[in-house]
């Protein structure tokens, strides 16, 4: 199972890389965990300045944008 942390602070983009991130997991048939990461506390403990940003299995795959649904199968295969 993976997990899929989206980090921000619940602005648009956070909301729609979530939303991309969860479509992208099912499309691909993968199980997976959900958890949206709120407090600047512990986004700054991956090291992300910028918002929102993306980590699969505790390594950051994006930060700062939200990539597109083709972008996004690459970063959670």
């Amino acid at each position: 199972m993976k997990k899929i942390q989206i980090l921000g602070t619940g602005c648009p983009k956070c909301k729609k890389l979530a939303e991309f991130a969860e479509q992208t997991a099912k499309e691909l048939g993968i199980e997976y965990e959900l958890e949206k990461v709120t407090k600047i506390n512990d986004i700054m403990k991956f090291g992300v300045m910028v918002t929102p940003a993306l980590v699969v299995d505790g390594e950051v795959k994006v930060a700062g944008k939200v990539p597109s649904v083709e972008q996004l199968k690459e970063m959670l295969k």
